[in-house]
């Protein structure tokens, strides 16, 4: 495997027959809480990962996960896991590897003169707030590191696990600016279980919404991916932007399923057992690269365009949230601080 880019170039002692020769593999562990999981803990070499030029509002990103146990068919992040010469199947929603000590490396980097207090972001790759954070509470290291040395911060996640650390994120934002986006593309519960079987249910994931708000914090929504022919009608998104409102979300941005090699043979096995009958048309939709045709596209956008404006979610409204670090401690209208999009 190669795990030399995560790990110090160190022999630790623990590890399971056969993995000792893996630099800064300290164990691999399996336990009934997570059954069909293994967690491989690794000393990592750094924390902070550079993304230049990549046209995000952000350079930096912190991934304490490789590998998620949210199980999303869809996720873009697969193929990172065949790097470490495990497949973006199976492997990628069972074989986690965690950073144990990513918040001591992270204060590390952070205290060196060259660091210039770039925002950073996380949960751009894998969630920091799947399951696997219940059990090694590596997040409140990472929020209290970036917050004390004066680095912006955003989280973007679909776990409610978030809601444990929003004392600790309230805290944060009266230091540095601190920005939160929940993930939430549909509202079929039974399509939920399916498609992402390991992310927390919708309700949860509207309640959380609700509780960031009540917190005082900006709550932005990602409507991602939207699937075409599963999610994408008007009367759905309109529910869906409905609940969102209701919940008083800051900002919504929907984005259309891309599917990239690797992601998209994962994805085309389950629309083959799930929904086969839209197997031909999603071969011709995608037919031609990554991203749905572009007469696909240009039809969404007509299509939720009112929508979002309808809801109080478009492009006119103001954001005022970006103006400052520490967004309003009562619940704030929409309009007053609405985010397309957090990252």
């Amino acid at each position: 495997m190669r795990w030399a880019g995560q790990q110090i170039d160190v022999e630790t002692p623990g590890t399971l027959p056969g993995l000792g020769s893996i630099a800064g593999l300290v164990r691999s562990v399996t336990t009934p809480e997570f059954r069909g999981i293994t967690f491989h803990e690794v000393v990592a070499r750094s924390a902070l990962n550079s993304v230049p030029g990549t046209m995000l509002p952000f350079n930096w990103t912190i991934n304490p996960y490789r590998g998620c146990t949210h199980a999303c068919r869809y996720c873009f992040a697969r193929p990172t896991h065949q790097y470490l010469e495990l497949d973006q199947g199976e492997d990628f929603d069972q074989q986690i590897v965690v950073k144990t000590n990513v918040a001591d490396v992270l204060r590390r980097e952070l205290a060196r003169p060259s660091w210039a207090h770039e925002p950073v972001a996380l949960g751009t790759n894998t969630d920091p707030y799947q399951r696997a954070e219940g059990r090694y509470r590596l997040m409140p290291g990472i929020i209290e590191a970036l917050a004390g040395s004066g680095t912006p911060l955003s989280v973007l996640t679909k776990g409610t696990l978030l809601r444990r650390d929003l004392d600790l994120l309230t805290a944060a934002a009266e230091q540095v600016h601190v920005g939160v986006a929940i993930s939430l593309a549909l509202l079929d519960e039974d399509l939920r279980k399916t498609l992402e079987p390991g992310v927390p249910s919708v309700r949860g994931r509207l309640d959380l919404i609700r509780a960031v708000r009540e917190a005082g914090l900006p709550c932005g929504v990602m409507v991602a991916p939207v699937l075409p022919w599963l999610t994408d009608s008007s009367e759905q998104l309109d529910h869906l932007f409905a609940e969102l409102a209701s919940a008083g979300a800051t900002g919504v941005t929907p984005l259309v399923l891309h599917l990239r090699p690797g992601v998209k043979e994962w994805f085309m096995g389950w629309l083959a057992r799930e929904h086969p009958q839209l197997v031909g048309r999603y071969e011709s939709l995608y037919g031609h690269g990554t991203n749905a045709s572009p007469s696909y596209r240009n039809a969404f956008e007509s299509k939720v365009r009112p929508l979002l404006n309808k809801h109080g979610f478009g492009r006119s409204s103001s954001h005022r949230s970006h103006e400052s670090s520490r967004p309003p401690r009562r619940t704030a209208k929409r309009s007053d601080s609405q985010q397309e999009a957090l990252f």
